[in-house]
């Protein structure tokens, strides 16, 4: 099993976390992922081949980029995401 920890920002509750996994399934619907808040983690464990890219350049889209690369934007673009996640 192949295992990939991506450290992000912007992620503020359950909501975000939600939201994550259910974009990240998309990916690889057999795949297990866990958002830790309060860490600010995201560890994603898949019998598939992980890429890194991919995970990390989706995460960025919905406003959780890697740690130390955020802005504003990204900053805006995770409160649409973490209210999307709290509505599904």
């Amino acid at each position: 099993m192949e295992s990939l920890i991506l450290e992000v920002e912007n992620i503020k509750c359950g909501g975000c976390a939600n939201g994550i996994k259910q974009r990240l399934q998309k990916i690889d619907s057999t795949a297990t992922i866990d958002v830790d808040v309060a860490q600010g983690t995201v560890k994603i464990m898949s019998e598939l081949p992980i890429s890194k890219d991919i995970y990390s350049d989706i995460l960025k889209q919905m406003g959780y980029p890697e740690a130390g690369e955020g802005n504003l934007v990204t900053t805006a673009k995770s409160y649409v995401s973490c209210m999307i996640g709290k509505m599904s």
